[in-house]
């Protein structure tokens, strides 16, 4: 890529801008279509509508709802989330082709708020390798699919894949015909992680400052964590004229993932004295909006991870804890209020009645009907009945639990292990398969390789069990264990979690979650070859 100016500052390169007014960022959320593409997630149906309902409840301004024309199970989701959605743009991806286009627009037909993210790749390496296209070629592309876009709806979004690599004179060129054809909104991508803030917020400034029309259309930002910058080259592009993020909750996507939701919304709220901008996301849902996505992917969230990670107002080193003692600023640029972390409290037990429950359940932000309401109480209960105290994140896993498995095509049902010192150990189990109650028995190498041999005679498969994880949910003997559990297929792999206070239950549960996974994930085809936009 040609340099497209220079900066003064290399690291905060128009961060300190003074005559730069307070302007919106709109969130642009695309966890339900580049977060799912993550090695090991995928959701069904029934999780994407709960997680778009969620997005829309956080104050997501844009959601990308999926990529039509992968799959018949992609156009669902984003049909049905075009139907349900109140406030938020409902986004559907499409390549530069005509089949894609078309299928993005069908599905997006029952949407108040419809818009088309229609791309093309413009690196070199690309175009030459991926494409096997000549940059004329190329360009004709982005002027055909932007106007068929923009005959379909009136919000149409353009990016340029891997924008980052690209010849610079050839972005602008490439820039400026989709906005000439119609598009909206200009994404400008940093597809495999490869910038870093000061050429990436010096990259929108150019393309701001030198393309014809630019004035008019909203730039974007989607960034990629290959080198951990994903976050900041974000900001930078914000700070540089950008007025859209792209970005995932917990940062999930493709290989290292994307830039975090959660930490540009509060990068922006904490640092408002040298980042004037605001967005509309309701930060108080933060860390709910957080466990949600969490527990419906099966990937769980690092204990270090920034906003929403168990650690991150958590303080050890006594010199940290004298300060927090004295005043909580010297350790701490935010409140766990102002994302919806609150000190674990110990209110509800076996004695608790439905009333009590349910108002615990509103203060930590579920809203459930009155059928799902009275099958959460009852494993509440049941969950009470075996610990001495419930805590909070206790009553957040069961619930998420029952939440994310409602449409699950198998269902634990029961389970009897026999294991010990004196071998071999065995595992009686029942299922529920599309309605159908089966039981099996199998043998194994201690009681989770039997447990999970008497699953395979139940559900035969070829999955390969590549990952096997425990963790405590809260403290004490009697926590409930999370399993975690990832099965390998075809080159796909998806993720299991579940929690219990018996672990060989939770293992279970959680291979049947990931098998569960696999079913979403076989549906899903890669789409036939790009077919590019000649004469359109």
């Amino acid at each position: 890529m040609e340099d497209p100016g220079e900066t003064s500052d290399p690291l905060l390169a128009g961060f300190r801008d003074e005559t730069m007014p307070t302007n919106r960022v709109l969130i642009f959320d695309t966890t339900l279509r580049d977060g799912e593409q993550s090695p090991g997630a995928a959701m069904n149906l029934d999780e994407k509508l709960k997680v778009a309902d969620m997005l829309e409840e956080l104050g997501v301004d844009i959601i990308e709802a999926g990529f039509p024309i992968s799959s018949n199970g992609d156009f669902e989701a984003v049909n049905e989330i075009a139907k349900r959605a109140k406030k938020a743009v409902i986004c559907g991806l499409a390549r530069a082709g005509v089949k894609d286009i078309d299928r993005a627009a069908e599905a997006l037909k029952p949407a108040k708020r419809a818009r088309i993210h229609t791309f093309i790749s413009t690196s070199p390496v690309h175009m030459k390798h991926k494409l096997q296209m000549e940059p004329h070629q190329v360009l004709e592309a982005v002027i055909g699919s932007v106007t068929r876009a923009r005959n379909h709806v009136d919000d149409v979004e353009w990016s340029a894949e891997d924008a980052t690599r690209t010849e610079f004179d050839f972005l602008c060129r490439c820039v400026e015909a989709a906005i000439k054809a119609g598009a909206t909104t200009i994404n400008i991508p940093d597809t495999v992680g490869y910038a870093i803030p000061s050429e990436y917020g010096a990259l929108f400034r150019a393309l701001i400052e030198k393309v014809p029309g630019a004035e008019k259309v909203n730039f974007s930002t989607h960034c990629h964590n290959d080198l951990g910058l994903a976050v900041a080259n974000s900001l930078a592009g914000v700070a540089a004229g950008a007025r859209q993020v792209e970005c995932t909750v917990n940062g999930i996507g493709e290989r290292a993932g994307n830039a975090a939701l959660e930490e540009i919304v509060m990068a922006l709220k904490v640092r408002a004295d040298i980042l004037p901008f605001s967005s509309g996301i309701d930060s108080v849902s933060i860390s709910r909006a957080s466990k949600m996505v969490s527990n419906v992917t099966g990937f769980p969230i690092q204990f270090n991870k920034a906003i929403v990670g168990k650690n991150a107002f958590a303080h050890e080193s006594g010199i940290h804890q004298d300060g927090m003692l004295k005043h909580t600023q010297t350790y701490e640029i935010m409140t766990p209020e102002s994302v919806g972390v609150a000190k674990t409290s110990l209110v509800l037990g076996k004695l608790s009645g439905r009333h009590a429950f349910k108002d615990k359940l509103e203060a930590m932000g579920y809203e459930l009907g009155s059928n799902a309401l009275e099958d959460a109480f009852k494993k509440f209960k049941d969950l009470a009945d075996k610990k001495k105290h419930v805590f909070d994140e206790d009553i957040a896993a069961l619930v998420d639990e029952e939440i994310a498995r409602g449409q699950d095509r198998i269902q634990f049902v029961n389970m009897r292990v026999v294991a010990g010192t004196f071998g071999p150990q065995s595992a009686e189990l029942e299922l529920s398969i599309d309605g159908e109650t089966r039981i099996g028995v199998a043998r194994g190498d201690g009681p989770v390789d039997a447990i999970f041999n008497a699953i395979k005679t139940l559900f035969p498969h070829e999955a390969q069990l590549v990952l096997f994880e425990v963790h405590a949910v809260t403290e004490g003997t009697d926590a409930q264990a999370g399993v975690t559990v990832r099965l390998a297929e075809n080159g796909k792999s998806v993720t299991g979690r579940s929690s219990d206070t018996d672990t060989l239950v939770s293992a279970a549960k959680a291979y049947v979650h990931a098998l569960n996974k696999l079913l979403v994930k076989r549906q899903k085809t890669a789409p036939e070859a790009l077919v590019a936009l000649r004469g359109v």
